[in-house]
């Protein structure tokens, strides 16, 4: 049975058993699944079977943890003042005609994953929800990370989500405003030029000494500042004054300043003096006006740093909030390893179906407003929480099951002959629920493909079906005509499977899988007609996307089942 069967199983069962106080009732289960897939009626004995399965196994959960099933599973079936959308923003505080600008500011050096994802749709959400105004912000003023080609593919990716920001900037556009905020806080006595060695810096900050050199008057530092574009690398530092004893170690004078001699993929050699993260994050905050961020808690312990960055440089304090970033299991989200594995050959590229990148998920065929919903559901919490491939999944195939097209694919083909079975017209719907797509014709007549699977399933005396085509046995060796009606099947049968007639007129077809391996078999001809990027379901097999057209094969790659 497939996992989308199942699912709409367990779905129907949860909102049945909550009803009737935790325990379902199976005829009104199995109603609800014929609605809504009529040709479950032909293999009726076996669903039942697996409708009182997970009757069974639902019974022996308590009703409240039902309804928090049904509500991961399907919202849409709890009654409406169970499912009436939370309003995950409401802990910030918002005030009616409050001023709201967020931010989001990727650093243009890989490729966005659904991290990137989760942070980028929260703070769009928040300004929308309050008419505020949204920023996209390239960090981009480390020019030994930023790299050219990635500020596109990140606007690409993010439109794709259905993100328009009403305004896309480059920290590397504002240099000369944030010297000019630099010269502030050394002129008042904030900062200061720090000359000593790295190593002597770093030991410094972790044993909580002061370094002579902030002893420096203003006057000085400024005179050493205006020098820095012309040192050498290393030479000097711009740091802050801070709390060289404090308990959160980057109020320990940081560097705020360095010199890199790197040309920038837009400012080429124009600047040599670049501001870390902590002070370009701040000072630009201030510049644009940004008043509420939430972004990943491994940013916490910068907050302090960042409100006294925005406090003597005279900006208005962001309010920011932070959340758990969430691991998918068995997901690569480090860039500099994917970077290295991509290098290495061992993943196909960024877009790799194994990855949560934007790419990979675009590829695969998983839709925008499934990440959307499945980022959101994961909330705005601090507790850590490692989720599966199931749980972004299951928003996905909400959206496929009613949009997707069916078509037959056997995987690894096995020919078989059902003697004496008569030559038929065959028509199946294009989808079971929407009978306006039209049908699949097929012209049939002894000689069928069946999958390799199938055929070795099959056994002596019992009744198949070949579906919505004819029933046989099998016989020995041999495969023998019973019969047509589906009355008979039903009353008898064993084991509905789907099929192919063997000729000439089929597709080959190979489907990439998540784990890199290609599956090969053949298609119905109707696939002749599908597009570049559309999503389908092989029946029995899963969603697939058509990746690549040529003329020996259609490229597929294999979303979820």
């Amino acid at each position: 049975m497939d996992s989308q069967l199942k699912h709409d199983i367990t779905k129907y069962v949860l909102q049945n058993a909550i009803k009737y106080k935790g325990k379902a009732n199976p005829g009104a289960v199995i109603g609800k699944l014929f609605a809504e897939h009529p040709q479950l009626k032909e293999n009726a004995k076996e669903l039942s079977k697996e409708v009182m399965k997970i009757i069974g196994e639902i019974a022996k959960i308590p009703l409240e943890k039902q309804e928090e099933k049904l509500k991961d599973i399907a919202p849409e079936l709890l009654e409406k003042k169970e499912h009436e959308e939370k309003d995950i923003f409401a802990f910030v505080g918002i005030r009616e005609g409050e001023e709201v600008i967020t931010a989001f500011p990727p650093e243009p050096s890989k490729y966005p994953h659904i991290g990137h994802a989760k942070a980028i749709i929260l703070n769009y959400e928040l300004a929308k929800r309050h008419n505020g105004k949204f920023i996209l912000r390239f960090e981009d003023t480390n020019p030994e990370l930023a790299q050219e080609e990635f500020y596109k593919i990140h606007i690409d990716n993010y439109e794709w989500l259905g993100i328009n920001p009403d305004k896309i900037d480059h920290a590397s556009d504002y240099m000369q405003e944030m010297y000019g905020y630099a010269e502030k806080i050394i002129k008042d006595n904030h900062a200061y030029m720090c000359s000593c060695p790295q190593e002597t810096i770093k030991k410094n900050r972790q044993e909580g000494n002061e370094c002579e050199c902030r002893m420096i008057q203003p006057e000085k530092n400024l005179e050493l500042w205006k020098d820095m574009s012309e040192s050498k690398e290393g030479k000097y530092v711009m740091r802050l004054k801070g709390h060289m004893q404090s308990t959160n170690s980057t109020m320990r004078d940081p560097v705020m300043f360095r010199v890199i001699d790197e040309p920038h993929p837009k400012t080429k050699k124009k600047y040599r003096v670049w501001p870390t993260y902590d002070f370009e994050n701040a000072v630009m905050d201030g510049i644009e006006g940004v008043t509420h961020r939430l972004r990943t808690k491994e940013f916490e312990l910068r907050n302090e740093l960042q409100r006294l960055l925005q406090t003597i440089c005279g900006f208005k304090e962001t309010q920011i909030y932070e959340f758990a970033r969430f691991n998918l299991e068995g997901v690569e989200s480090s860039g500099r390893i994917i970077r290295e594995k991509v290098q290495e050959k061992e993943l196909l590229g960024w877009d790799d179906p194994s990855l949560t990148t934007l790419v990979a998920l675009r590829r695969r065929g998983f839709m925008p407003e499934a990440i959307k919903s499945f980022v959101i559901s994961t909330g705005i919490t601090k507790n850590e929480a490692t989720l599966t491939w199931d749980d972004l999944i299951m928003h996905n195939r909400r959206l496929l099951d009613s949009g997707c097209n069916r078509y037959f694919f056997i995987e690894h083909p096995k020919e078989i002959t059902i003697e004496n079975a008569p030559e038929q017209d065959v028509e199946i719907k294009l989808h079971p629920d929407h009978a306006d797509r039209g049908v699949r014709k097929f012209k049939t007549h002894e000689k069928f493909y069946v999958t390799e699977k199938d055929y070795k399933e099959f056994k002596d005396g019992k009744l198949y079906r070949l579906m919505d085509c004819v029933n046989f046995k099998k016989k020995k060796h041999d495969f023998v005509f019973d019969s047509l009606e589906h009355e008979k099947y039903k009353e008898h049968g064993d084991k509905i499977v789907h099929w192919l007639p063997a000729d000439k007129s089929n597709v080959d077809i190979e489907v990439l899988m998540p784990d890199g391996k290609t599956i090969k078999g053949i298609a119905e001809p109707a696939v002749e007609k599908l597009k570049e990027n559309e999503i389908v379901q092989f029946s029995r097999f899963g969603f697939c996307r058509l990746d690549k057209k040529d003329k020996s094969k259609l490229h597929f790659w294999y979303t979820h089942g």
